[in-house]
């Protein structure tokens, strides 16, 4: 069984479900099989947001967030799985201001089928919003029992800093994770300002796109072809030297670990300063077992040391 990471007093599985594909890539049912074998095999953390996923055909947003409440009330293990949601980019719920957080709320609430969200980020940044008025109302929704910890998704270091330094002096919720986009072919986002904030501040991260939109599974390689929603965007590193570098390390990492190319790209994540639980998605139950995987997998300092400088 794979060590649990803290994530303010929340006890969590080290490497969390993305809940972005339920509703979209994966239907009701296959969304179940995957929840299903993720719990079974030890997994608690699963993350989802208000909007997912509002762009997909037919969709309007919440999709995603409905299919987890409803499979956490057929499953009866609410209490054993720590879920989280986001605000601020729901087609009908857009933006920051304390009312839309507050009704946001009520309406992720309503789909999850649940009385208090575990752990609620802004999902980007609203600078039109002074963050003394969101601030305020996080704190509000969890001094109304309605979300245990607030968190922070995309945003510019000021007002990251701004935000906590709020916190401090007037005595609110904090945040008390970070969800940045981050991996091996992009670290440049979170790697800098943003973690030297969460690292002074103790914040956890969460990445998201820990697997670079599927790039970093080794599936996509010159003149193969690759069925998925995505395969644009991940294709994209192959023609980058970066990204040749990194497939190649993460080639002979793999081959000396025994283990699958995604497992060794996540458990690299899940060994940088500051970070709790990298994300990854499945749209498949044969993409499930990598991120398992990656949580059981201890990669050694010669091992990170070359990922890193192929990453560089």
């Amino acid at each position: 069984m794979a060590d649990s990471k803290k994530i303010g007093d929340l006890d969590v599985f080290p490497m969390c479900l993305g809940g972005n594909v339920f509703g979209w890539t994966a239907d009701r049912d296959r969304s179940f099989e995957i929840l299903d074998a993720y719990a079974e095999a030890g997994g608690d953390f699963v993350d989802t947001a208000d909007s997912y996923l509002a762009s997909a055909p037919g969709n309007s947003g919440g999709e995603s967030e409905t299919i987890i409440g409803e499979w956490t009330a057929s499953r009866g293990n609410r209490d054993d799985i720590v879920v989280a949601t986001k605000v601020g980019r729901h087609p009908a719920r857009p933006g920051l201001s304390a009312p839309n957080i507050k009704a946001a709320a009520d309406d992720s609430l309503r789909r999850l089928r649940t009385d208090r969200i575990d752990l609620y980020y802004t999902h980007f940044d609203d600078p039109d919003v002074p963050v003394e008025e969101i601030m305020t109302a996080l704190d509000d929704l969890v001094a109304a029992g309605k979300v245990r910890h607030i968190a922070v998704s995309n945003i510019e270091p000021d007002r990251l800093e701004a935000s906590l330094a709020f916190s401090e002096r007037e005595g609110t919720a904090r945040y008390v994770a970070i969800q940045p986009h981050y991996n091996l072919v992009s670290r440049d986002t979170y790697e800098g300002p943003r973690r030297d904030i969460a690292q002074r501040y103790g914040l956890a991260a969460v990445p998201y796109f820990g697997l670079a939109s599927g790039f970093l599974t080794g599936k996509y390689r010159p003149g193969a072809r690759v069925d998925s929603a995505r395969a644009g965007r991940a294709a994209g590193h192959l023609e980058t030297e970066r990204g040749r570098r990194v497939l190649a390390a993460l080639d002979i990492v793999a081959g000396e670990q025994g283990v699958a190319v995604a497992a060794v790209a996540l458990a690299w994540l899940a060994a940088q300063p500051t970070v709790a639980a990298p994300i990854a998605s499945a749209r498949t139950l044969e993409q499930l077992p990598p991120i398992i995987e990656a949580a059981r997998t201890t990669l050694t300092g010669d091992q990170l040391k070359r990922l890193t400088e192929a990453s560089a």
